[in-house]
């Protein structure tokens, strides 16, 4: 029957003095606000102030509606602000790339300094399946570069970033301006322990011109660069990942094809993607890879 808004209008009016100067702070027209008014009264079967009084006078029934006001918008404000505030102490978090380690350890850290309050639980069990423990809630974020269709998950863009092939300077291709996908049909493909459907370089390049390397699966970065200069086998890597040690000429990058683009989300439950938590993390953490990746694409996403 009467709304917030109607509060606040009253205190506009009391506060104020007049129906002119209170349509003038909010906006209306005098004879508009008048009308609302007039409508209002007319539902609750009581007048609210006497038209016309110099100074402006409220009658009893408006003078017990100001008190109610004064009671329940700061009520009504305060648990609003409470409601945008962080309730989540904890954000359980797993990422499905070896290679995203070395960028969301500092971007961890500097979540951290402005919302210590939270713990960052980093699970490491799920690293490469994570997905189902998002849908089941056992985890509450994933940094993911691939999308579940009809999945009940939400995917805010982080970055987009180039999966370029990685070989030893010495190699044979190393000279190439771009690679095509025949020629590794004789090479050995250096990846991660994933399966490889869920690889850029097989599920974009690969597979649709029917080419199938030797693979050979590498447990972690710094190994995987090793043997690639060592003439074991190539890679096929975000260039953000070993632009370092492009710069010391342990390996060199070409671009797959015509460049071979893919983006990392931050995954979480659909509905979740605003807590007020979820939102700043993200927020923080694509704004460290803006400030900090080399060779990423970053722009204002909207989710």
């Amino acid at each position: 029957m009467i709304e917030l808004k109607h509060l606040r209008t009253l205190q506009v009016l009391r506060n104020s003095g007049s129906l002119a100067a209170a349509a003038a702070q909010i906006h209306q027209t005098q004879s508009a606000l008048s009308h609302q008014f007039s409508d209002l009264e007319h539902r609750l079967g009581f007048r609210l102030f006497v038209r016309k009084s110099q100074p402006l006078r409220f009658t009893t029934q408006g003078d017990i509606l100001l008190q109610l006001a004064e009671q329940i918008l700061p009520q009504v404000q305060q648990a609003l602000h409470t409601c945008q505030q962080p309730h989540q102490t904890t954000i359980r978090l797993a990422i499905e790339c070896h290679s995203c380690i070395q960028w969301l350890t500092p971007a961890l850290a500097k979540f951290n300094e402005k919302w210590p309050q939270v713990l960052m639980d980093f699970r490491s069990g799920v690293t490469f399946d994570p997905q189902p423990a998002l849908q089941q809630g056992k985890l509450d974020l994933v940094l993911t570069s691939d999308i579940l269709a009809r999945s009940g998950l939400y995917y805010a863009p982080m970055f987009d970033y180039e999966v370029r092939l990685v070989l030893a300077p010495t190699h044979f291709l190393a000279h190439k301006l771009a690679i095509t996908p025949h020629d590794l049909c004789q090479e050995t493909l250096l990846i991660y322990p994933v399966q490889r459907s869920r690889m850029d370089i097989w599920r974009k390049f690969l597979q649709p011109a029917g080419i199938s390397p030797v693979l050979k699966t590498v447990d972690n970065t710094l190994l995987l660069i090793q043997m690639v200069s060592a003439r074991m086998g190539i890679a096929a890597l975000p260039h953000w990942v070993v632009e370092s040690f492009e710069r010391q000429g342990l390996i060199v990058t070409i671009s797959l094809g015509e460049g071979l683009w893919s983006r990392l989300y931050a995954a979480v439950r659909d509905g979740e993607q605003h807590q007020p938590i979820t939102e700043a993390f993200i927020y923080s953490a694509r704004q460290h890879a803006n400030a900090h990746l080399p060779y990423v694409r970053t722009r204002t996403f909207i989710y």
